[in-house]
């Protein structure tokens, strides 16, 4: 697998990996051109998946390599990663409370953000597409990580990133596409809105390619930062609307099992 992307620049492993990531986001999405519903138990366990790939790949792929980057330059193990976790966390939440956008399975009235007159469907697209800005971004900082030559940051530890975070892009392209055809847009159209919430990863992982190559001495803040954003994710939305409709033994599974996935991926590959 990393033979694909070794021959390649960053940059360019970059947008290949986020570029699948974005196919699998509108594989899910392409799931209501089939079916006009999902089962909500196999949502709430895809969802859980999410989260699970979410938080392993979040210490396994960016905040395990970004300790051992500041042990190796002398550093406080702690500092750096304890900043930057929180900065991306602290991201998010301010990301959160500006842009419009609205989860699935509430009204309008409480979509969050700044309050606007969009449609139903643009505010649930951004929903999913605030949830992608951190996966690409910790996409794109991995491979800048491996390309600055740390032996904590490798070339396949990117990969199985990439990989993992494909693999739970599945179920968030699902769900923006089939809330959006359950209320009556066609199924086109509700495929176009689904995939199109996956476009932000090519260029949020470009953002961190390029900030991970000319600002090399921050890498460890890079990687925790995009680790924290990716936990407030997990913790904001995803582990919540996994649990919305009461089946929390299927989520917790989900989440087990992500988790799982993620980690095999990271040790097998990284």
């Amino acid at each position: 697998m990393t033979s694909l992307f070794r021959n390649l620049s960053p940059v360019s492993q970059s947008l290949l990996a986020t570029g699948f990531t974005w196919l699998v986001t509108a594989l899910g999405a392409g799931l209501v051109l089939f079916f006009p519903r999902i089962n909500r138990r196999v949502m709430d366990g895809m969802l859980g998946g999410a989260a699970g790939v979410m938080i392993a790949a979040s210490f396994w792929s960016l905040l395990a390599p970004a300790i051992d980057m500041v042990e190796e330059s002398g550093g406080i193990p702690w500092l750096p990663p304890l900043v930057g976790f929180l900065g991306g966390g602290f991201f998010l939440w301010a990301v959160d409370k500006v842009l419009p956008h609205l989860h699935p399975g509430f009204p309008v009235s409480e979509a969050e953000g700044i309050r606007t007159g969009w449609q139903r469907s643009i505010l649930l697209v951004l929903a999913i597409t605030l949830h992608n800005i951190p996966e690409g971004l910790a996409i794109g900082v991995a491979f800048g990580a491996a390309a600055a030559g740390h032996h904590a940051a490798t070339l396949g530890g990117a990969v199985a990133l990439a990989l993992g975070i494909g693999i739970q892009n599945f179920p968030e392209g699902a769900a923006v596409s089939v809330p959006l055809r359950r209320e009556g847009m066609s199924r086109l159209k509700s495929f176009w809105y689904g995939q199109l919430s996956g476009a932000v990863e090519p260029v949020a992982g470009l953002v961190g390619t390029v900030a991970s190559l000319t600002m090399r001495p921050l890498l460890p803040y890079a990687l925790s930062f995009a680790a924290g954003a990716m936990i407030y994710v997990v913790a904001e939305e995803l582990i919540p609307e996994s649990r919305a409709e009461k089946h929390s033994d299927v989520a917790t599974v989900g989440v087990m099992l992500g988790f799982a996935v993620m980690m095999t991926l990271d040790v097998a590959l990284g």
